[in-house]
Parts: structure tokens; sequence; C-alpha cells
């Protein structure tokens, strides 16, 4: 069944906008002998093509000031965190510095300064995050996308979390390469892999760990790989649809990225996409 058989142009473009959809739509234009003008997406005799493009909304905003290498405040006060990516913290009344945060931050300054502090904002599925913030890709009026950018140098890791998987692939592939040329967080010596037993220490931010998956378990909201008695991933159902099955990574050497969480003796770490969880 089509998806609409005529509709007024107008709003079958913020229908598309609104839906952010993933490819290309097509629509026809056509004119009848008393001029009315209809859109439909069925190419008819005497329609004309009309293609919305593959490249989702974007609104111009002003940044009042950076907040660090993943956060910026726009004038109005709205505080966005970057889509994709994770930079190291900066020094604050909640946490102490992390090696990198400085100079994630103050790239990101210079970019943002260069252009005179104007960005725009393309949003994902979900549009904020438990804190409130306002959850987006953002752009310069250069082009250039600043989320990426931070990754191809090495300023931050990729941080996916469904359903905003938006330009995953091109980002896991930029980390792939900064990786490879051991670009700014991965040679820092504090983001090295480490062996799993080493979880036990008070270490706390995104930390790269080794270990052997050993079982699985499966319980209503999560499904748990199994490394140690008191050592588990945690993937929400929800997300297992991204990953290959779970028993492929069962006896192989693993590596995880994420943050460590403790209860007592119980550690875990969740991970979202299968970016975060990596054959050796």
């Amino acid at each position: 069944m089509p998806l609409m058989n005529k509709i007024n142009l107008s709003f079958f473009i913020s229908w598309c906008l609104i839906s952010q959809l993933a490819i290309a739509t097509e629509v026809y234009r056509s004119e009848d002998a008393q001029g009315r003008v209809t859109y439909s997406d069925q190419n008819t005799v005497g329609s004309t093509q009309i293609v919305i493009p593959d490249k989702p909304y974007r609104t111009l905003k002003f940044v009042k000031r950076v907040y660090d290498g993943d956060t910026i405040i726009l004038e109005d006060g709205q505080r966005v965190r970057l889509l994709g990516v994770n930079t190291p913290e900066i020094e604050s009344r909640f946490r102490a510095s992390e090696s990198g945060g400085v100079a994630a931050k103050e790239w990101l300054q210079q970019q943002i300064q260069k252009q005179g502090k104007k960005v725009y904002l393309a949003l994902d599925e979900e549009k904020h995050d438990r804190y409130k913030r306002l959850l987006a890709h953002i752009y310069l009026p250069d082009g250039k996308h600043l989320n990426l950018a931070l990754i191809e140098n090495g300023l931050g890791v990729i941080n996916i979390i469904p359903p905003n998987i938006r330009h995953a692939d091109k980002m896991l592939k930029a980390q792939q390469q900064a990786e490879e040329r051991h670009l700014g967080v991965w040679s820092i010596p504090n983001y090295q892999p480490r062996p799993l037993a080493q979880i036990t220490d008070q270490r706390k931010g995104w930390q790269r760990f080794i270990g052997t998956a050993k079982s699985i378990k499966q319980s209503r909201k999560y499904t748990r790989l199994i490394f140690d008695h008191n050592t588990v991933v945690l993937i929400a159902n929800d997300n297992l649809k991204l990953f290959p099955k779970l028993e492929k990574y069962l006896g192989e050497e693993i590596e995880i990225r994420g943050w460590v969480s403790r209860s007592k003796e119980q550690r875990s770490i969740l991970i979202h996409h299968p970016s975060a969880l990596l054959f050796r």
C-alpha cells in the first residue's frame, strides 16, 4: 500500500524531517488541467520527480560556552551533549580530571570560536538524556562534523547508545584509524587495556579490560556475559539485535570498553553497542 497517495508538499517535508528518514524520499509533483498541484509518492504519467535529500534537519544555534570536550552550553542556557562520543572528564566539584580532558575541551573551544560560536544541531531518535541535556550531532557552518572530528583526532572515544545510532559506522571507522595511529587518548597509559583481574582497583572513568567470557545468563531486562564469579558484562535485551550471537564471545579473548559499576564484590560493565566489545 502506498505510504501516501496525495499530500501537501510542506506537510510531507515536515513529516520526513520529523521522522529523520535514513534514506532519500522520492516525491512526484503533478498538475492537472485546472492548474491544481498535488504531490504523491507514486510516479504517474506527467508527474515530475522531486527528491528530498538524505540530510537530517539542522537548526542554527549560538554557543555561550564550552563546558567540556563533549558538552556545550547554548546562549539560551540549554546544555547539549554531543552524540556518539565521550571525552575524558575535566576537573569539577563533582569529579577529578582525567588525562586528555583539558585537551579535548580546548580543541572544541577553538573550533567553535573560529566560526563565530555558530553551530548547527542535528538530532537523532532520542532527544534528551536522563540529565535533561539535548542530544545532538554538532556541525560548524563550514560543514565540519565536530562529534566525528573529536573521534578522528583521538580526543574522545565512541559511545554509541541506541536508539541514537546515526553515523555509528562512520565514527567507528574513524576511531579504528585514530587507534592505529596512536592519537590522543590511544597513546595515554591510563587508557591502555589491562587484564580483567585488575578491575578490583578503584580507578574510575572509561577503561579497557581483557578477559574471556565463560557463560551467558539472561533475565527479563538484561543478558549477562559472565567472565568470572563476580564480573559480568550487561547488555539490555532490547539491544541484542545489534550484536552477533553472544555465544560467539564464549571462550574468546575479549576487550571490554566502558565504565565499571561496583556493588560490594560484584562488578559490572553496561554495554550498549558491539563497538564496546571487541574480539582480540
